[in-house]
């Protein structure tokens, strides 16, 4: 099978086309002949040799992807040959096949197109399980979102109209604000322009937000804590400036704020797929009827995953960037 393979860590034009054995299923796997694949900033650090894939992963780059089942491991029922299905993978998903955990593959809507499904499982497993499982989000809550009109940041927007919260967000920029506000965003703030914790602070009269989802780290966490009210929950999903930043400790004992974090590719797949099940309670009947939508910025074919890195490091894209492995959509 044809599949992007990385010669040395480095920059984005060591992304090379080349082939690889098509995989077999193991038990409880499923094969995915593969239409499109989703591009996300943990695929640029495993590039640059940052982010190694976890023990037993595929060591090609890709978090997701969609297509449709092409072959069944031992013990696989439920995913008929054929199924069209998008999927949260640990790696090996810029590729013309690629193993999925059955229980980590989810049915496409007809209304949504394999470029959009493709572009779903990163985002939606990562939003789900941050801000309604580790910070039990409640109807009516304040939520900030840095980032919102990145691939995970505009689902995170869609999902806070879907379930009725008050989202704040800070782009990069008037057009990525513009975009934010479609997407679900009551306010959104160019930080290259203005002070983002003060203007929270003028945004909810003093009070603050209940919620922060941070993906840059760095000096950034002094600031989140900042902007939370009183018994609010930081939760950092990434460290896009850098893991380490000094701390005051004073704000989180006297007004009780939660620092948390996580990652999810090498959770266990009990995990993940108890995640699954919820998105598709939850979340499914909002894709079918349109309330959940993902962005497409653009679609390229595999042999450009070069160029889709390139156009993810600059940081001037919104929404989803994408590779056509083998769709039409």
């Amino acid at each position: 099978m044809q599949a992007i393979l990385i010669d040395q860590p480095g920059p984005a034009e060591h992304l090379q086309l080349g082939h690889r054995p098509t995989p077999e299923p193991d038990v409880g796997q499923v094969r995915i002949k593969v239409a499109c694949a989703g591009v996300n900033r943990p695929d640029v650090m495993q590039r640059k040799g940052l982010y190694p894939p976890p023990p037993g992963a595929s060591d090609i780059l890709g978090l997701e992807v969609s297509g449709v089942v092409d072959a069944l491991g031992p013990g696989v029922t439920g995913l008929p040959s054929g199924q069209p299905v998008c999927a949260l993978v640990t790696g090996g998903g810029y590729a013309q096949y690629c193993l999925a955990e059955a229980p980590l593959c989810l049915p496409i809507p007809d209304n949504v197109s394999f470029a959009e499904a493709a572009g779903l499982p990163e985002a939606l497993f990562t939003v789900w399980s941050n801000l309604w499982q580790r910070a039990a989000i409640q109807p009516g809550e304040t939520l900030l979102v840095h980032g919102g009109a990145g691939g995970l940041g505009h689902i995170a927007l869609q999902l806070a109209r879907a379930f009725d919260l008050r989202a704040i967000t800070t782009c990069g920029g008037e057009e990525k604000c513009r975009f934010a506000l479609k997407q679900g965003a009551f306010a959104a703030i160019d930080y290259r322009r203005l002070d983002f914790v003060q203007e929270v602070q003028t945004l909810t009269e003093g009070r603050g937000v209940d919620v922060v989802l941070d993906i840059v780290g760095g000096d950034y966490l002094n600031k989140n804590l900042t902007c939370l009210a009183d018994e609010g929950r930081l939760l950092q999903i990434a460290v896009q400036q850098g893991p380490k930043t000094d701390i005051n400790l004073l704000p989180i004992l006297l007004r009780r704020l939660t620092l948390t974090g996580s990652t999810l590719r090498a959770r266990p797949v009990a995990f993940k797929a108890a995640i699954a099940q919820a998105l598709l309670s939850q979340v499914w009947p909002l894709l079918a009827c349109g309330q959940i939508k993902p962005y497409i910025h653009c679609l390229l074919p595999l042999a450009d995953a070069g160029r889709a890195h390139e156009l993810m490091e600059a940081g001037r894209h919104r929404g989803k960037i994408i590779l056509n492995v083998n769709s039409k959509s």
